[in-house]
């Protein structure tokens, strides 16, 4: 079962790489070199191991619970990470290949990019704030049962 100090750990990575990111896209010129690259694809990699990992061990235990209102909290957020990995999907088909960049349309790209780390930021201000405290009452109920 992976501790909060670990997700706590990957929404900082997260939230790190986003801020970085969204600064060093605003020049154009560091847009195709490979740090930038590298950089992007380590973000993809930690956000869609971060929901994963969620979805593996966070979920089952709210969504099985007999109170509606934890499970209402467990599908919306379940339901948030289809979305995210939707549109981090699509993203992906739009703007990258072989783990490359390609960008055509250099303020679309932006403006895509950082639409999609203002999603990233949100839900992760959302886990901290709503999920991860739903989820450690979870955990200290089924300890105390």
């Amino acid at each position: 079962m992976i501790s909060f100090e670990e997700l706590t750990e990957q929404n900082h990575k997260i939230a790190e790489l986003a801020k970085v990111l969204s600064f060093i896209i605003n020049d154009r010129e560091l847009c195709d070199t490979d740090v930038t690259c590298d950089l992007f694809f380590d973000f993809v990699d930690k956000v869609q191991t971060h929901l994963d990992v969620e979805d593996r061990e966070l979920y089952i235990a709210l969504l099985t619970h007999n109170d509606i209102t934890i499970k209402n909290t467990a599908t919306r957020f379940l339901s948030g990470s289809g979305e995210i990995k939707r549109v981090f999907k699509q993203y992906l088909r739009r703007w990258c290949k072989n783990k490359a960049l390609r960008i055509k349309d250099y303020e679309r790209f932006t403006k895509d990019t950082h639409e999609m780390f203002t999603l990233i930021l949100q839900r992760i201000e959302d886990e901290t704030i709503h999920l991860y405290p739903t989820v450690r009452a979870v955990r200290q109920e089924q300890k105390a049962a």
